[in-house]
């Protein structure tokens, strides 16, 4: 069963950027298909970036052109680098995966948001002040 750690967070002014990383351990065989979820106070929590295990990525409108999602060459350890931060990033960030390789249309074709991810992290949390 993959298991998810998490690291990074913490609090920044706006503007700011901050750095997330996401380790999978517990599976022969690297992870590709993982992504990051955020929920902000109040809210429901919601997908922003993903990536499957050829690099390619996909983000939420939010988060597009300021935050990037990628893997290290083992496909193992997941980044998010943040950046130009702004308050409305607050919120506790999820990373999640998916073992084996991505379902078709798994970027494409918004599966993505929607997927039953079987693992996930214990958040971390972002906060962005003004």
């Amino acid at each position: 069963q993959v298991q998810l750690v998490q690291s990074g967070g913490g609090s920044e002014q706006t503007g700011g950027s901050l750095r997330l990383s996401c380790s999978a351990s517990g599976y022969s065989y690297s992870v590709y298909c993982m992504v990051y979820f955020r929920q902000a106070p109040g809210k429901e929590r919601e997908p922003i970036a993903a990536i499957d295990g050829d690099g390619r990525t996909a983000y939420a409108d939010s988060v597009k052109g300021r935050f990037t999602i990628s893997q290290d060459k083992d496909k193992n350890n997941l980044f998010l680098q943040m950046n130009n931060l702004k308050p409305e990033d607050t919120g506790m960030y999820y990373c999640a995966a998916d073992w084996g390789l991505c379902p078709p249309g798994f970027l494409a074709g918004g599966t993505w948001t929607r997927y039953n991810y079987p693992a996930w992290g214990p958040g971390t949390q972002v906060t962005v002040s003004s």
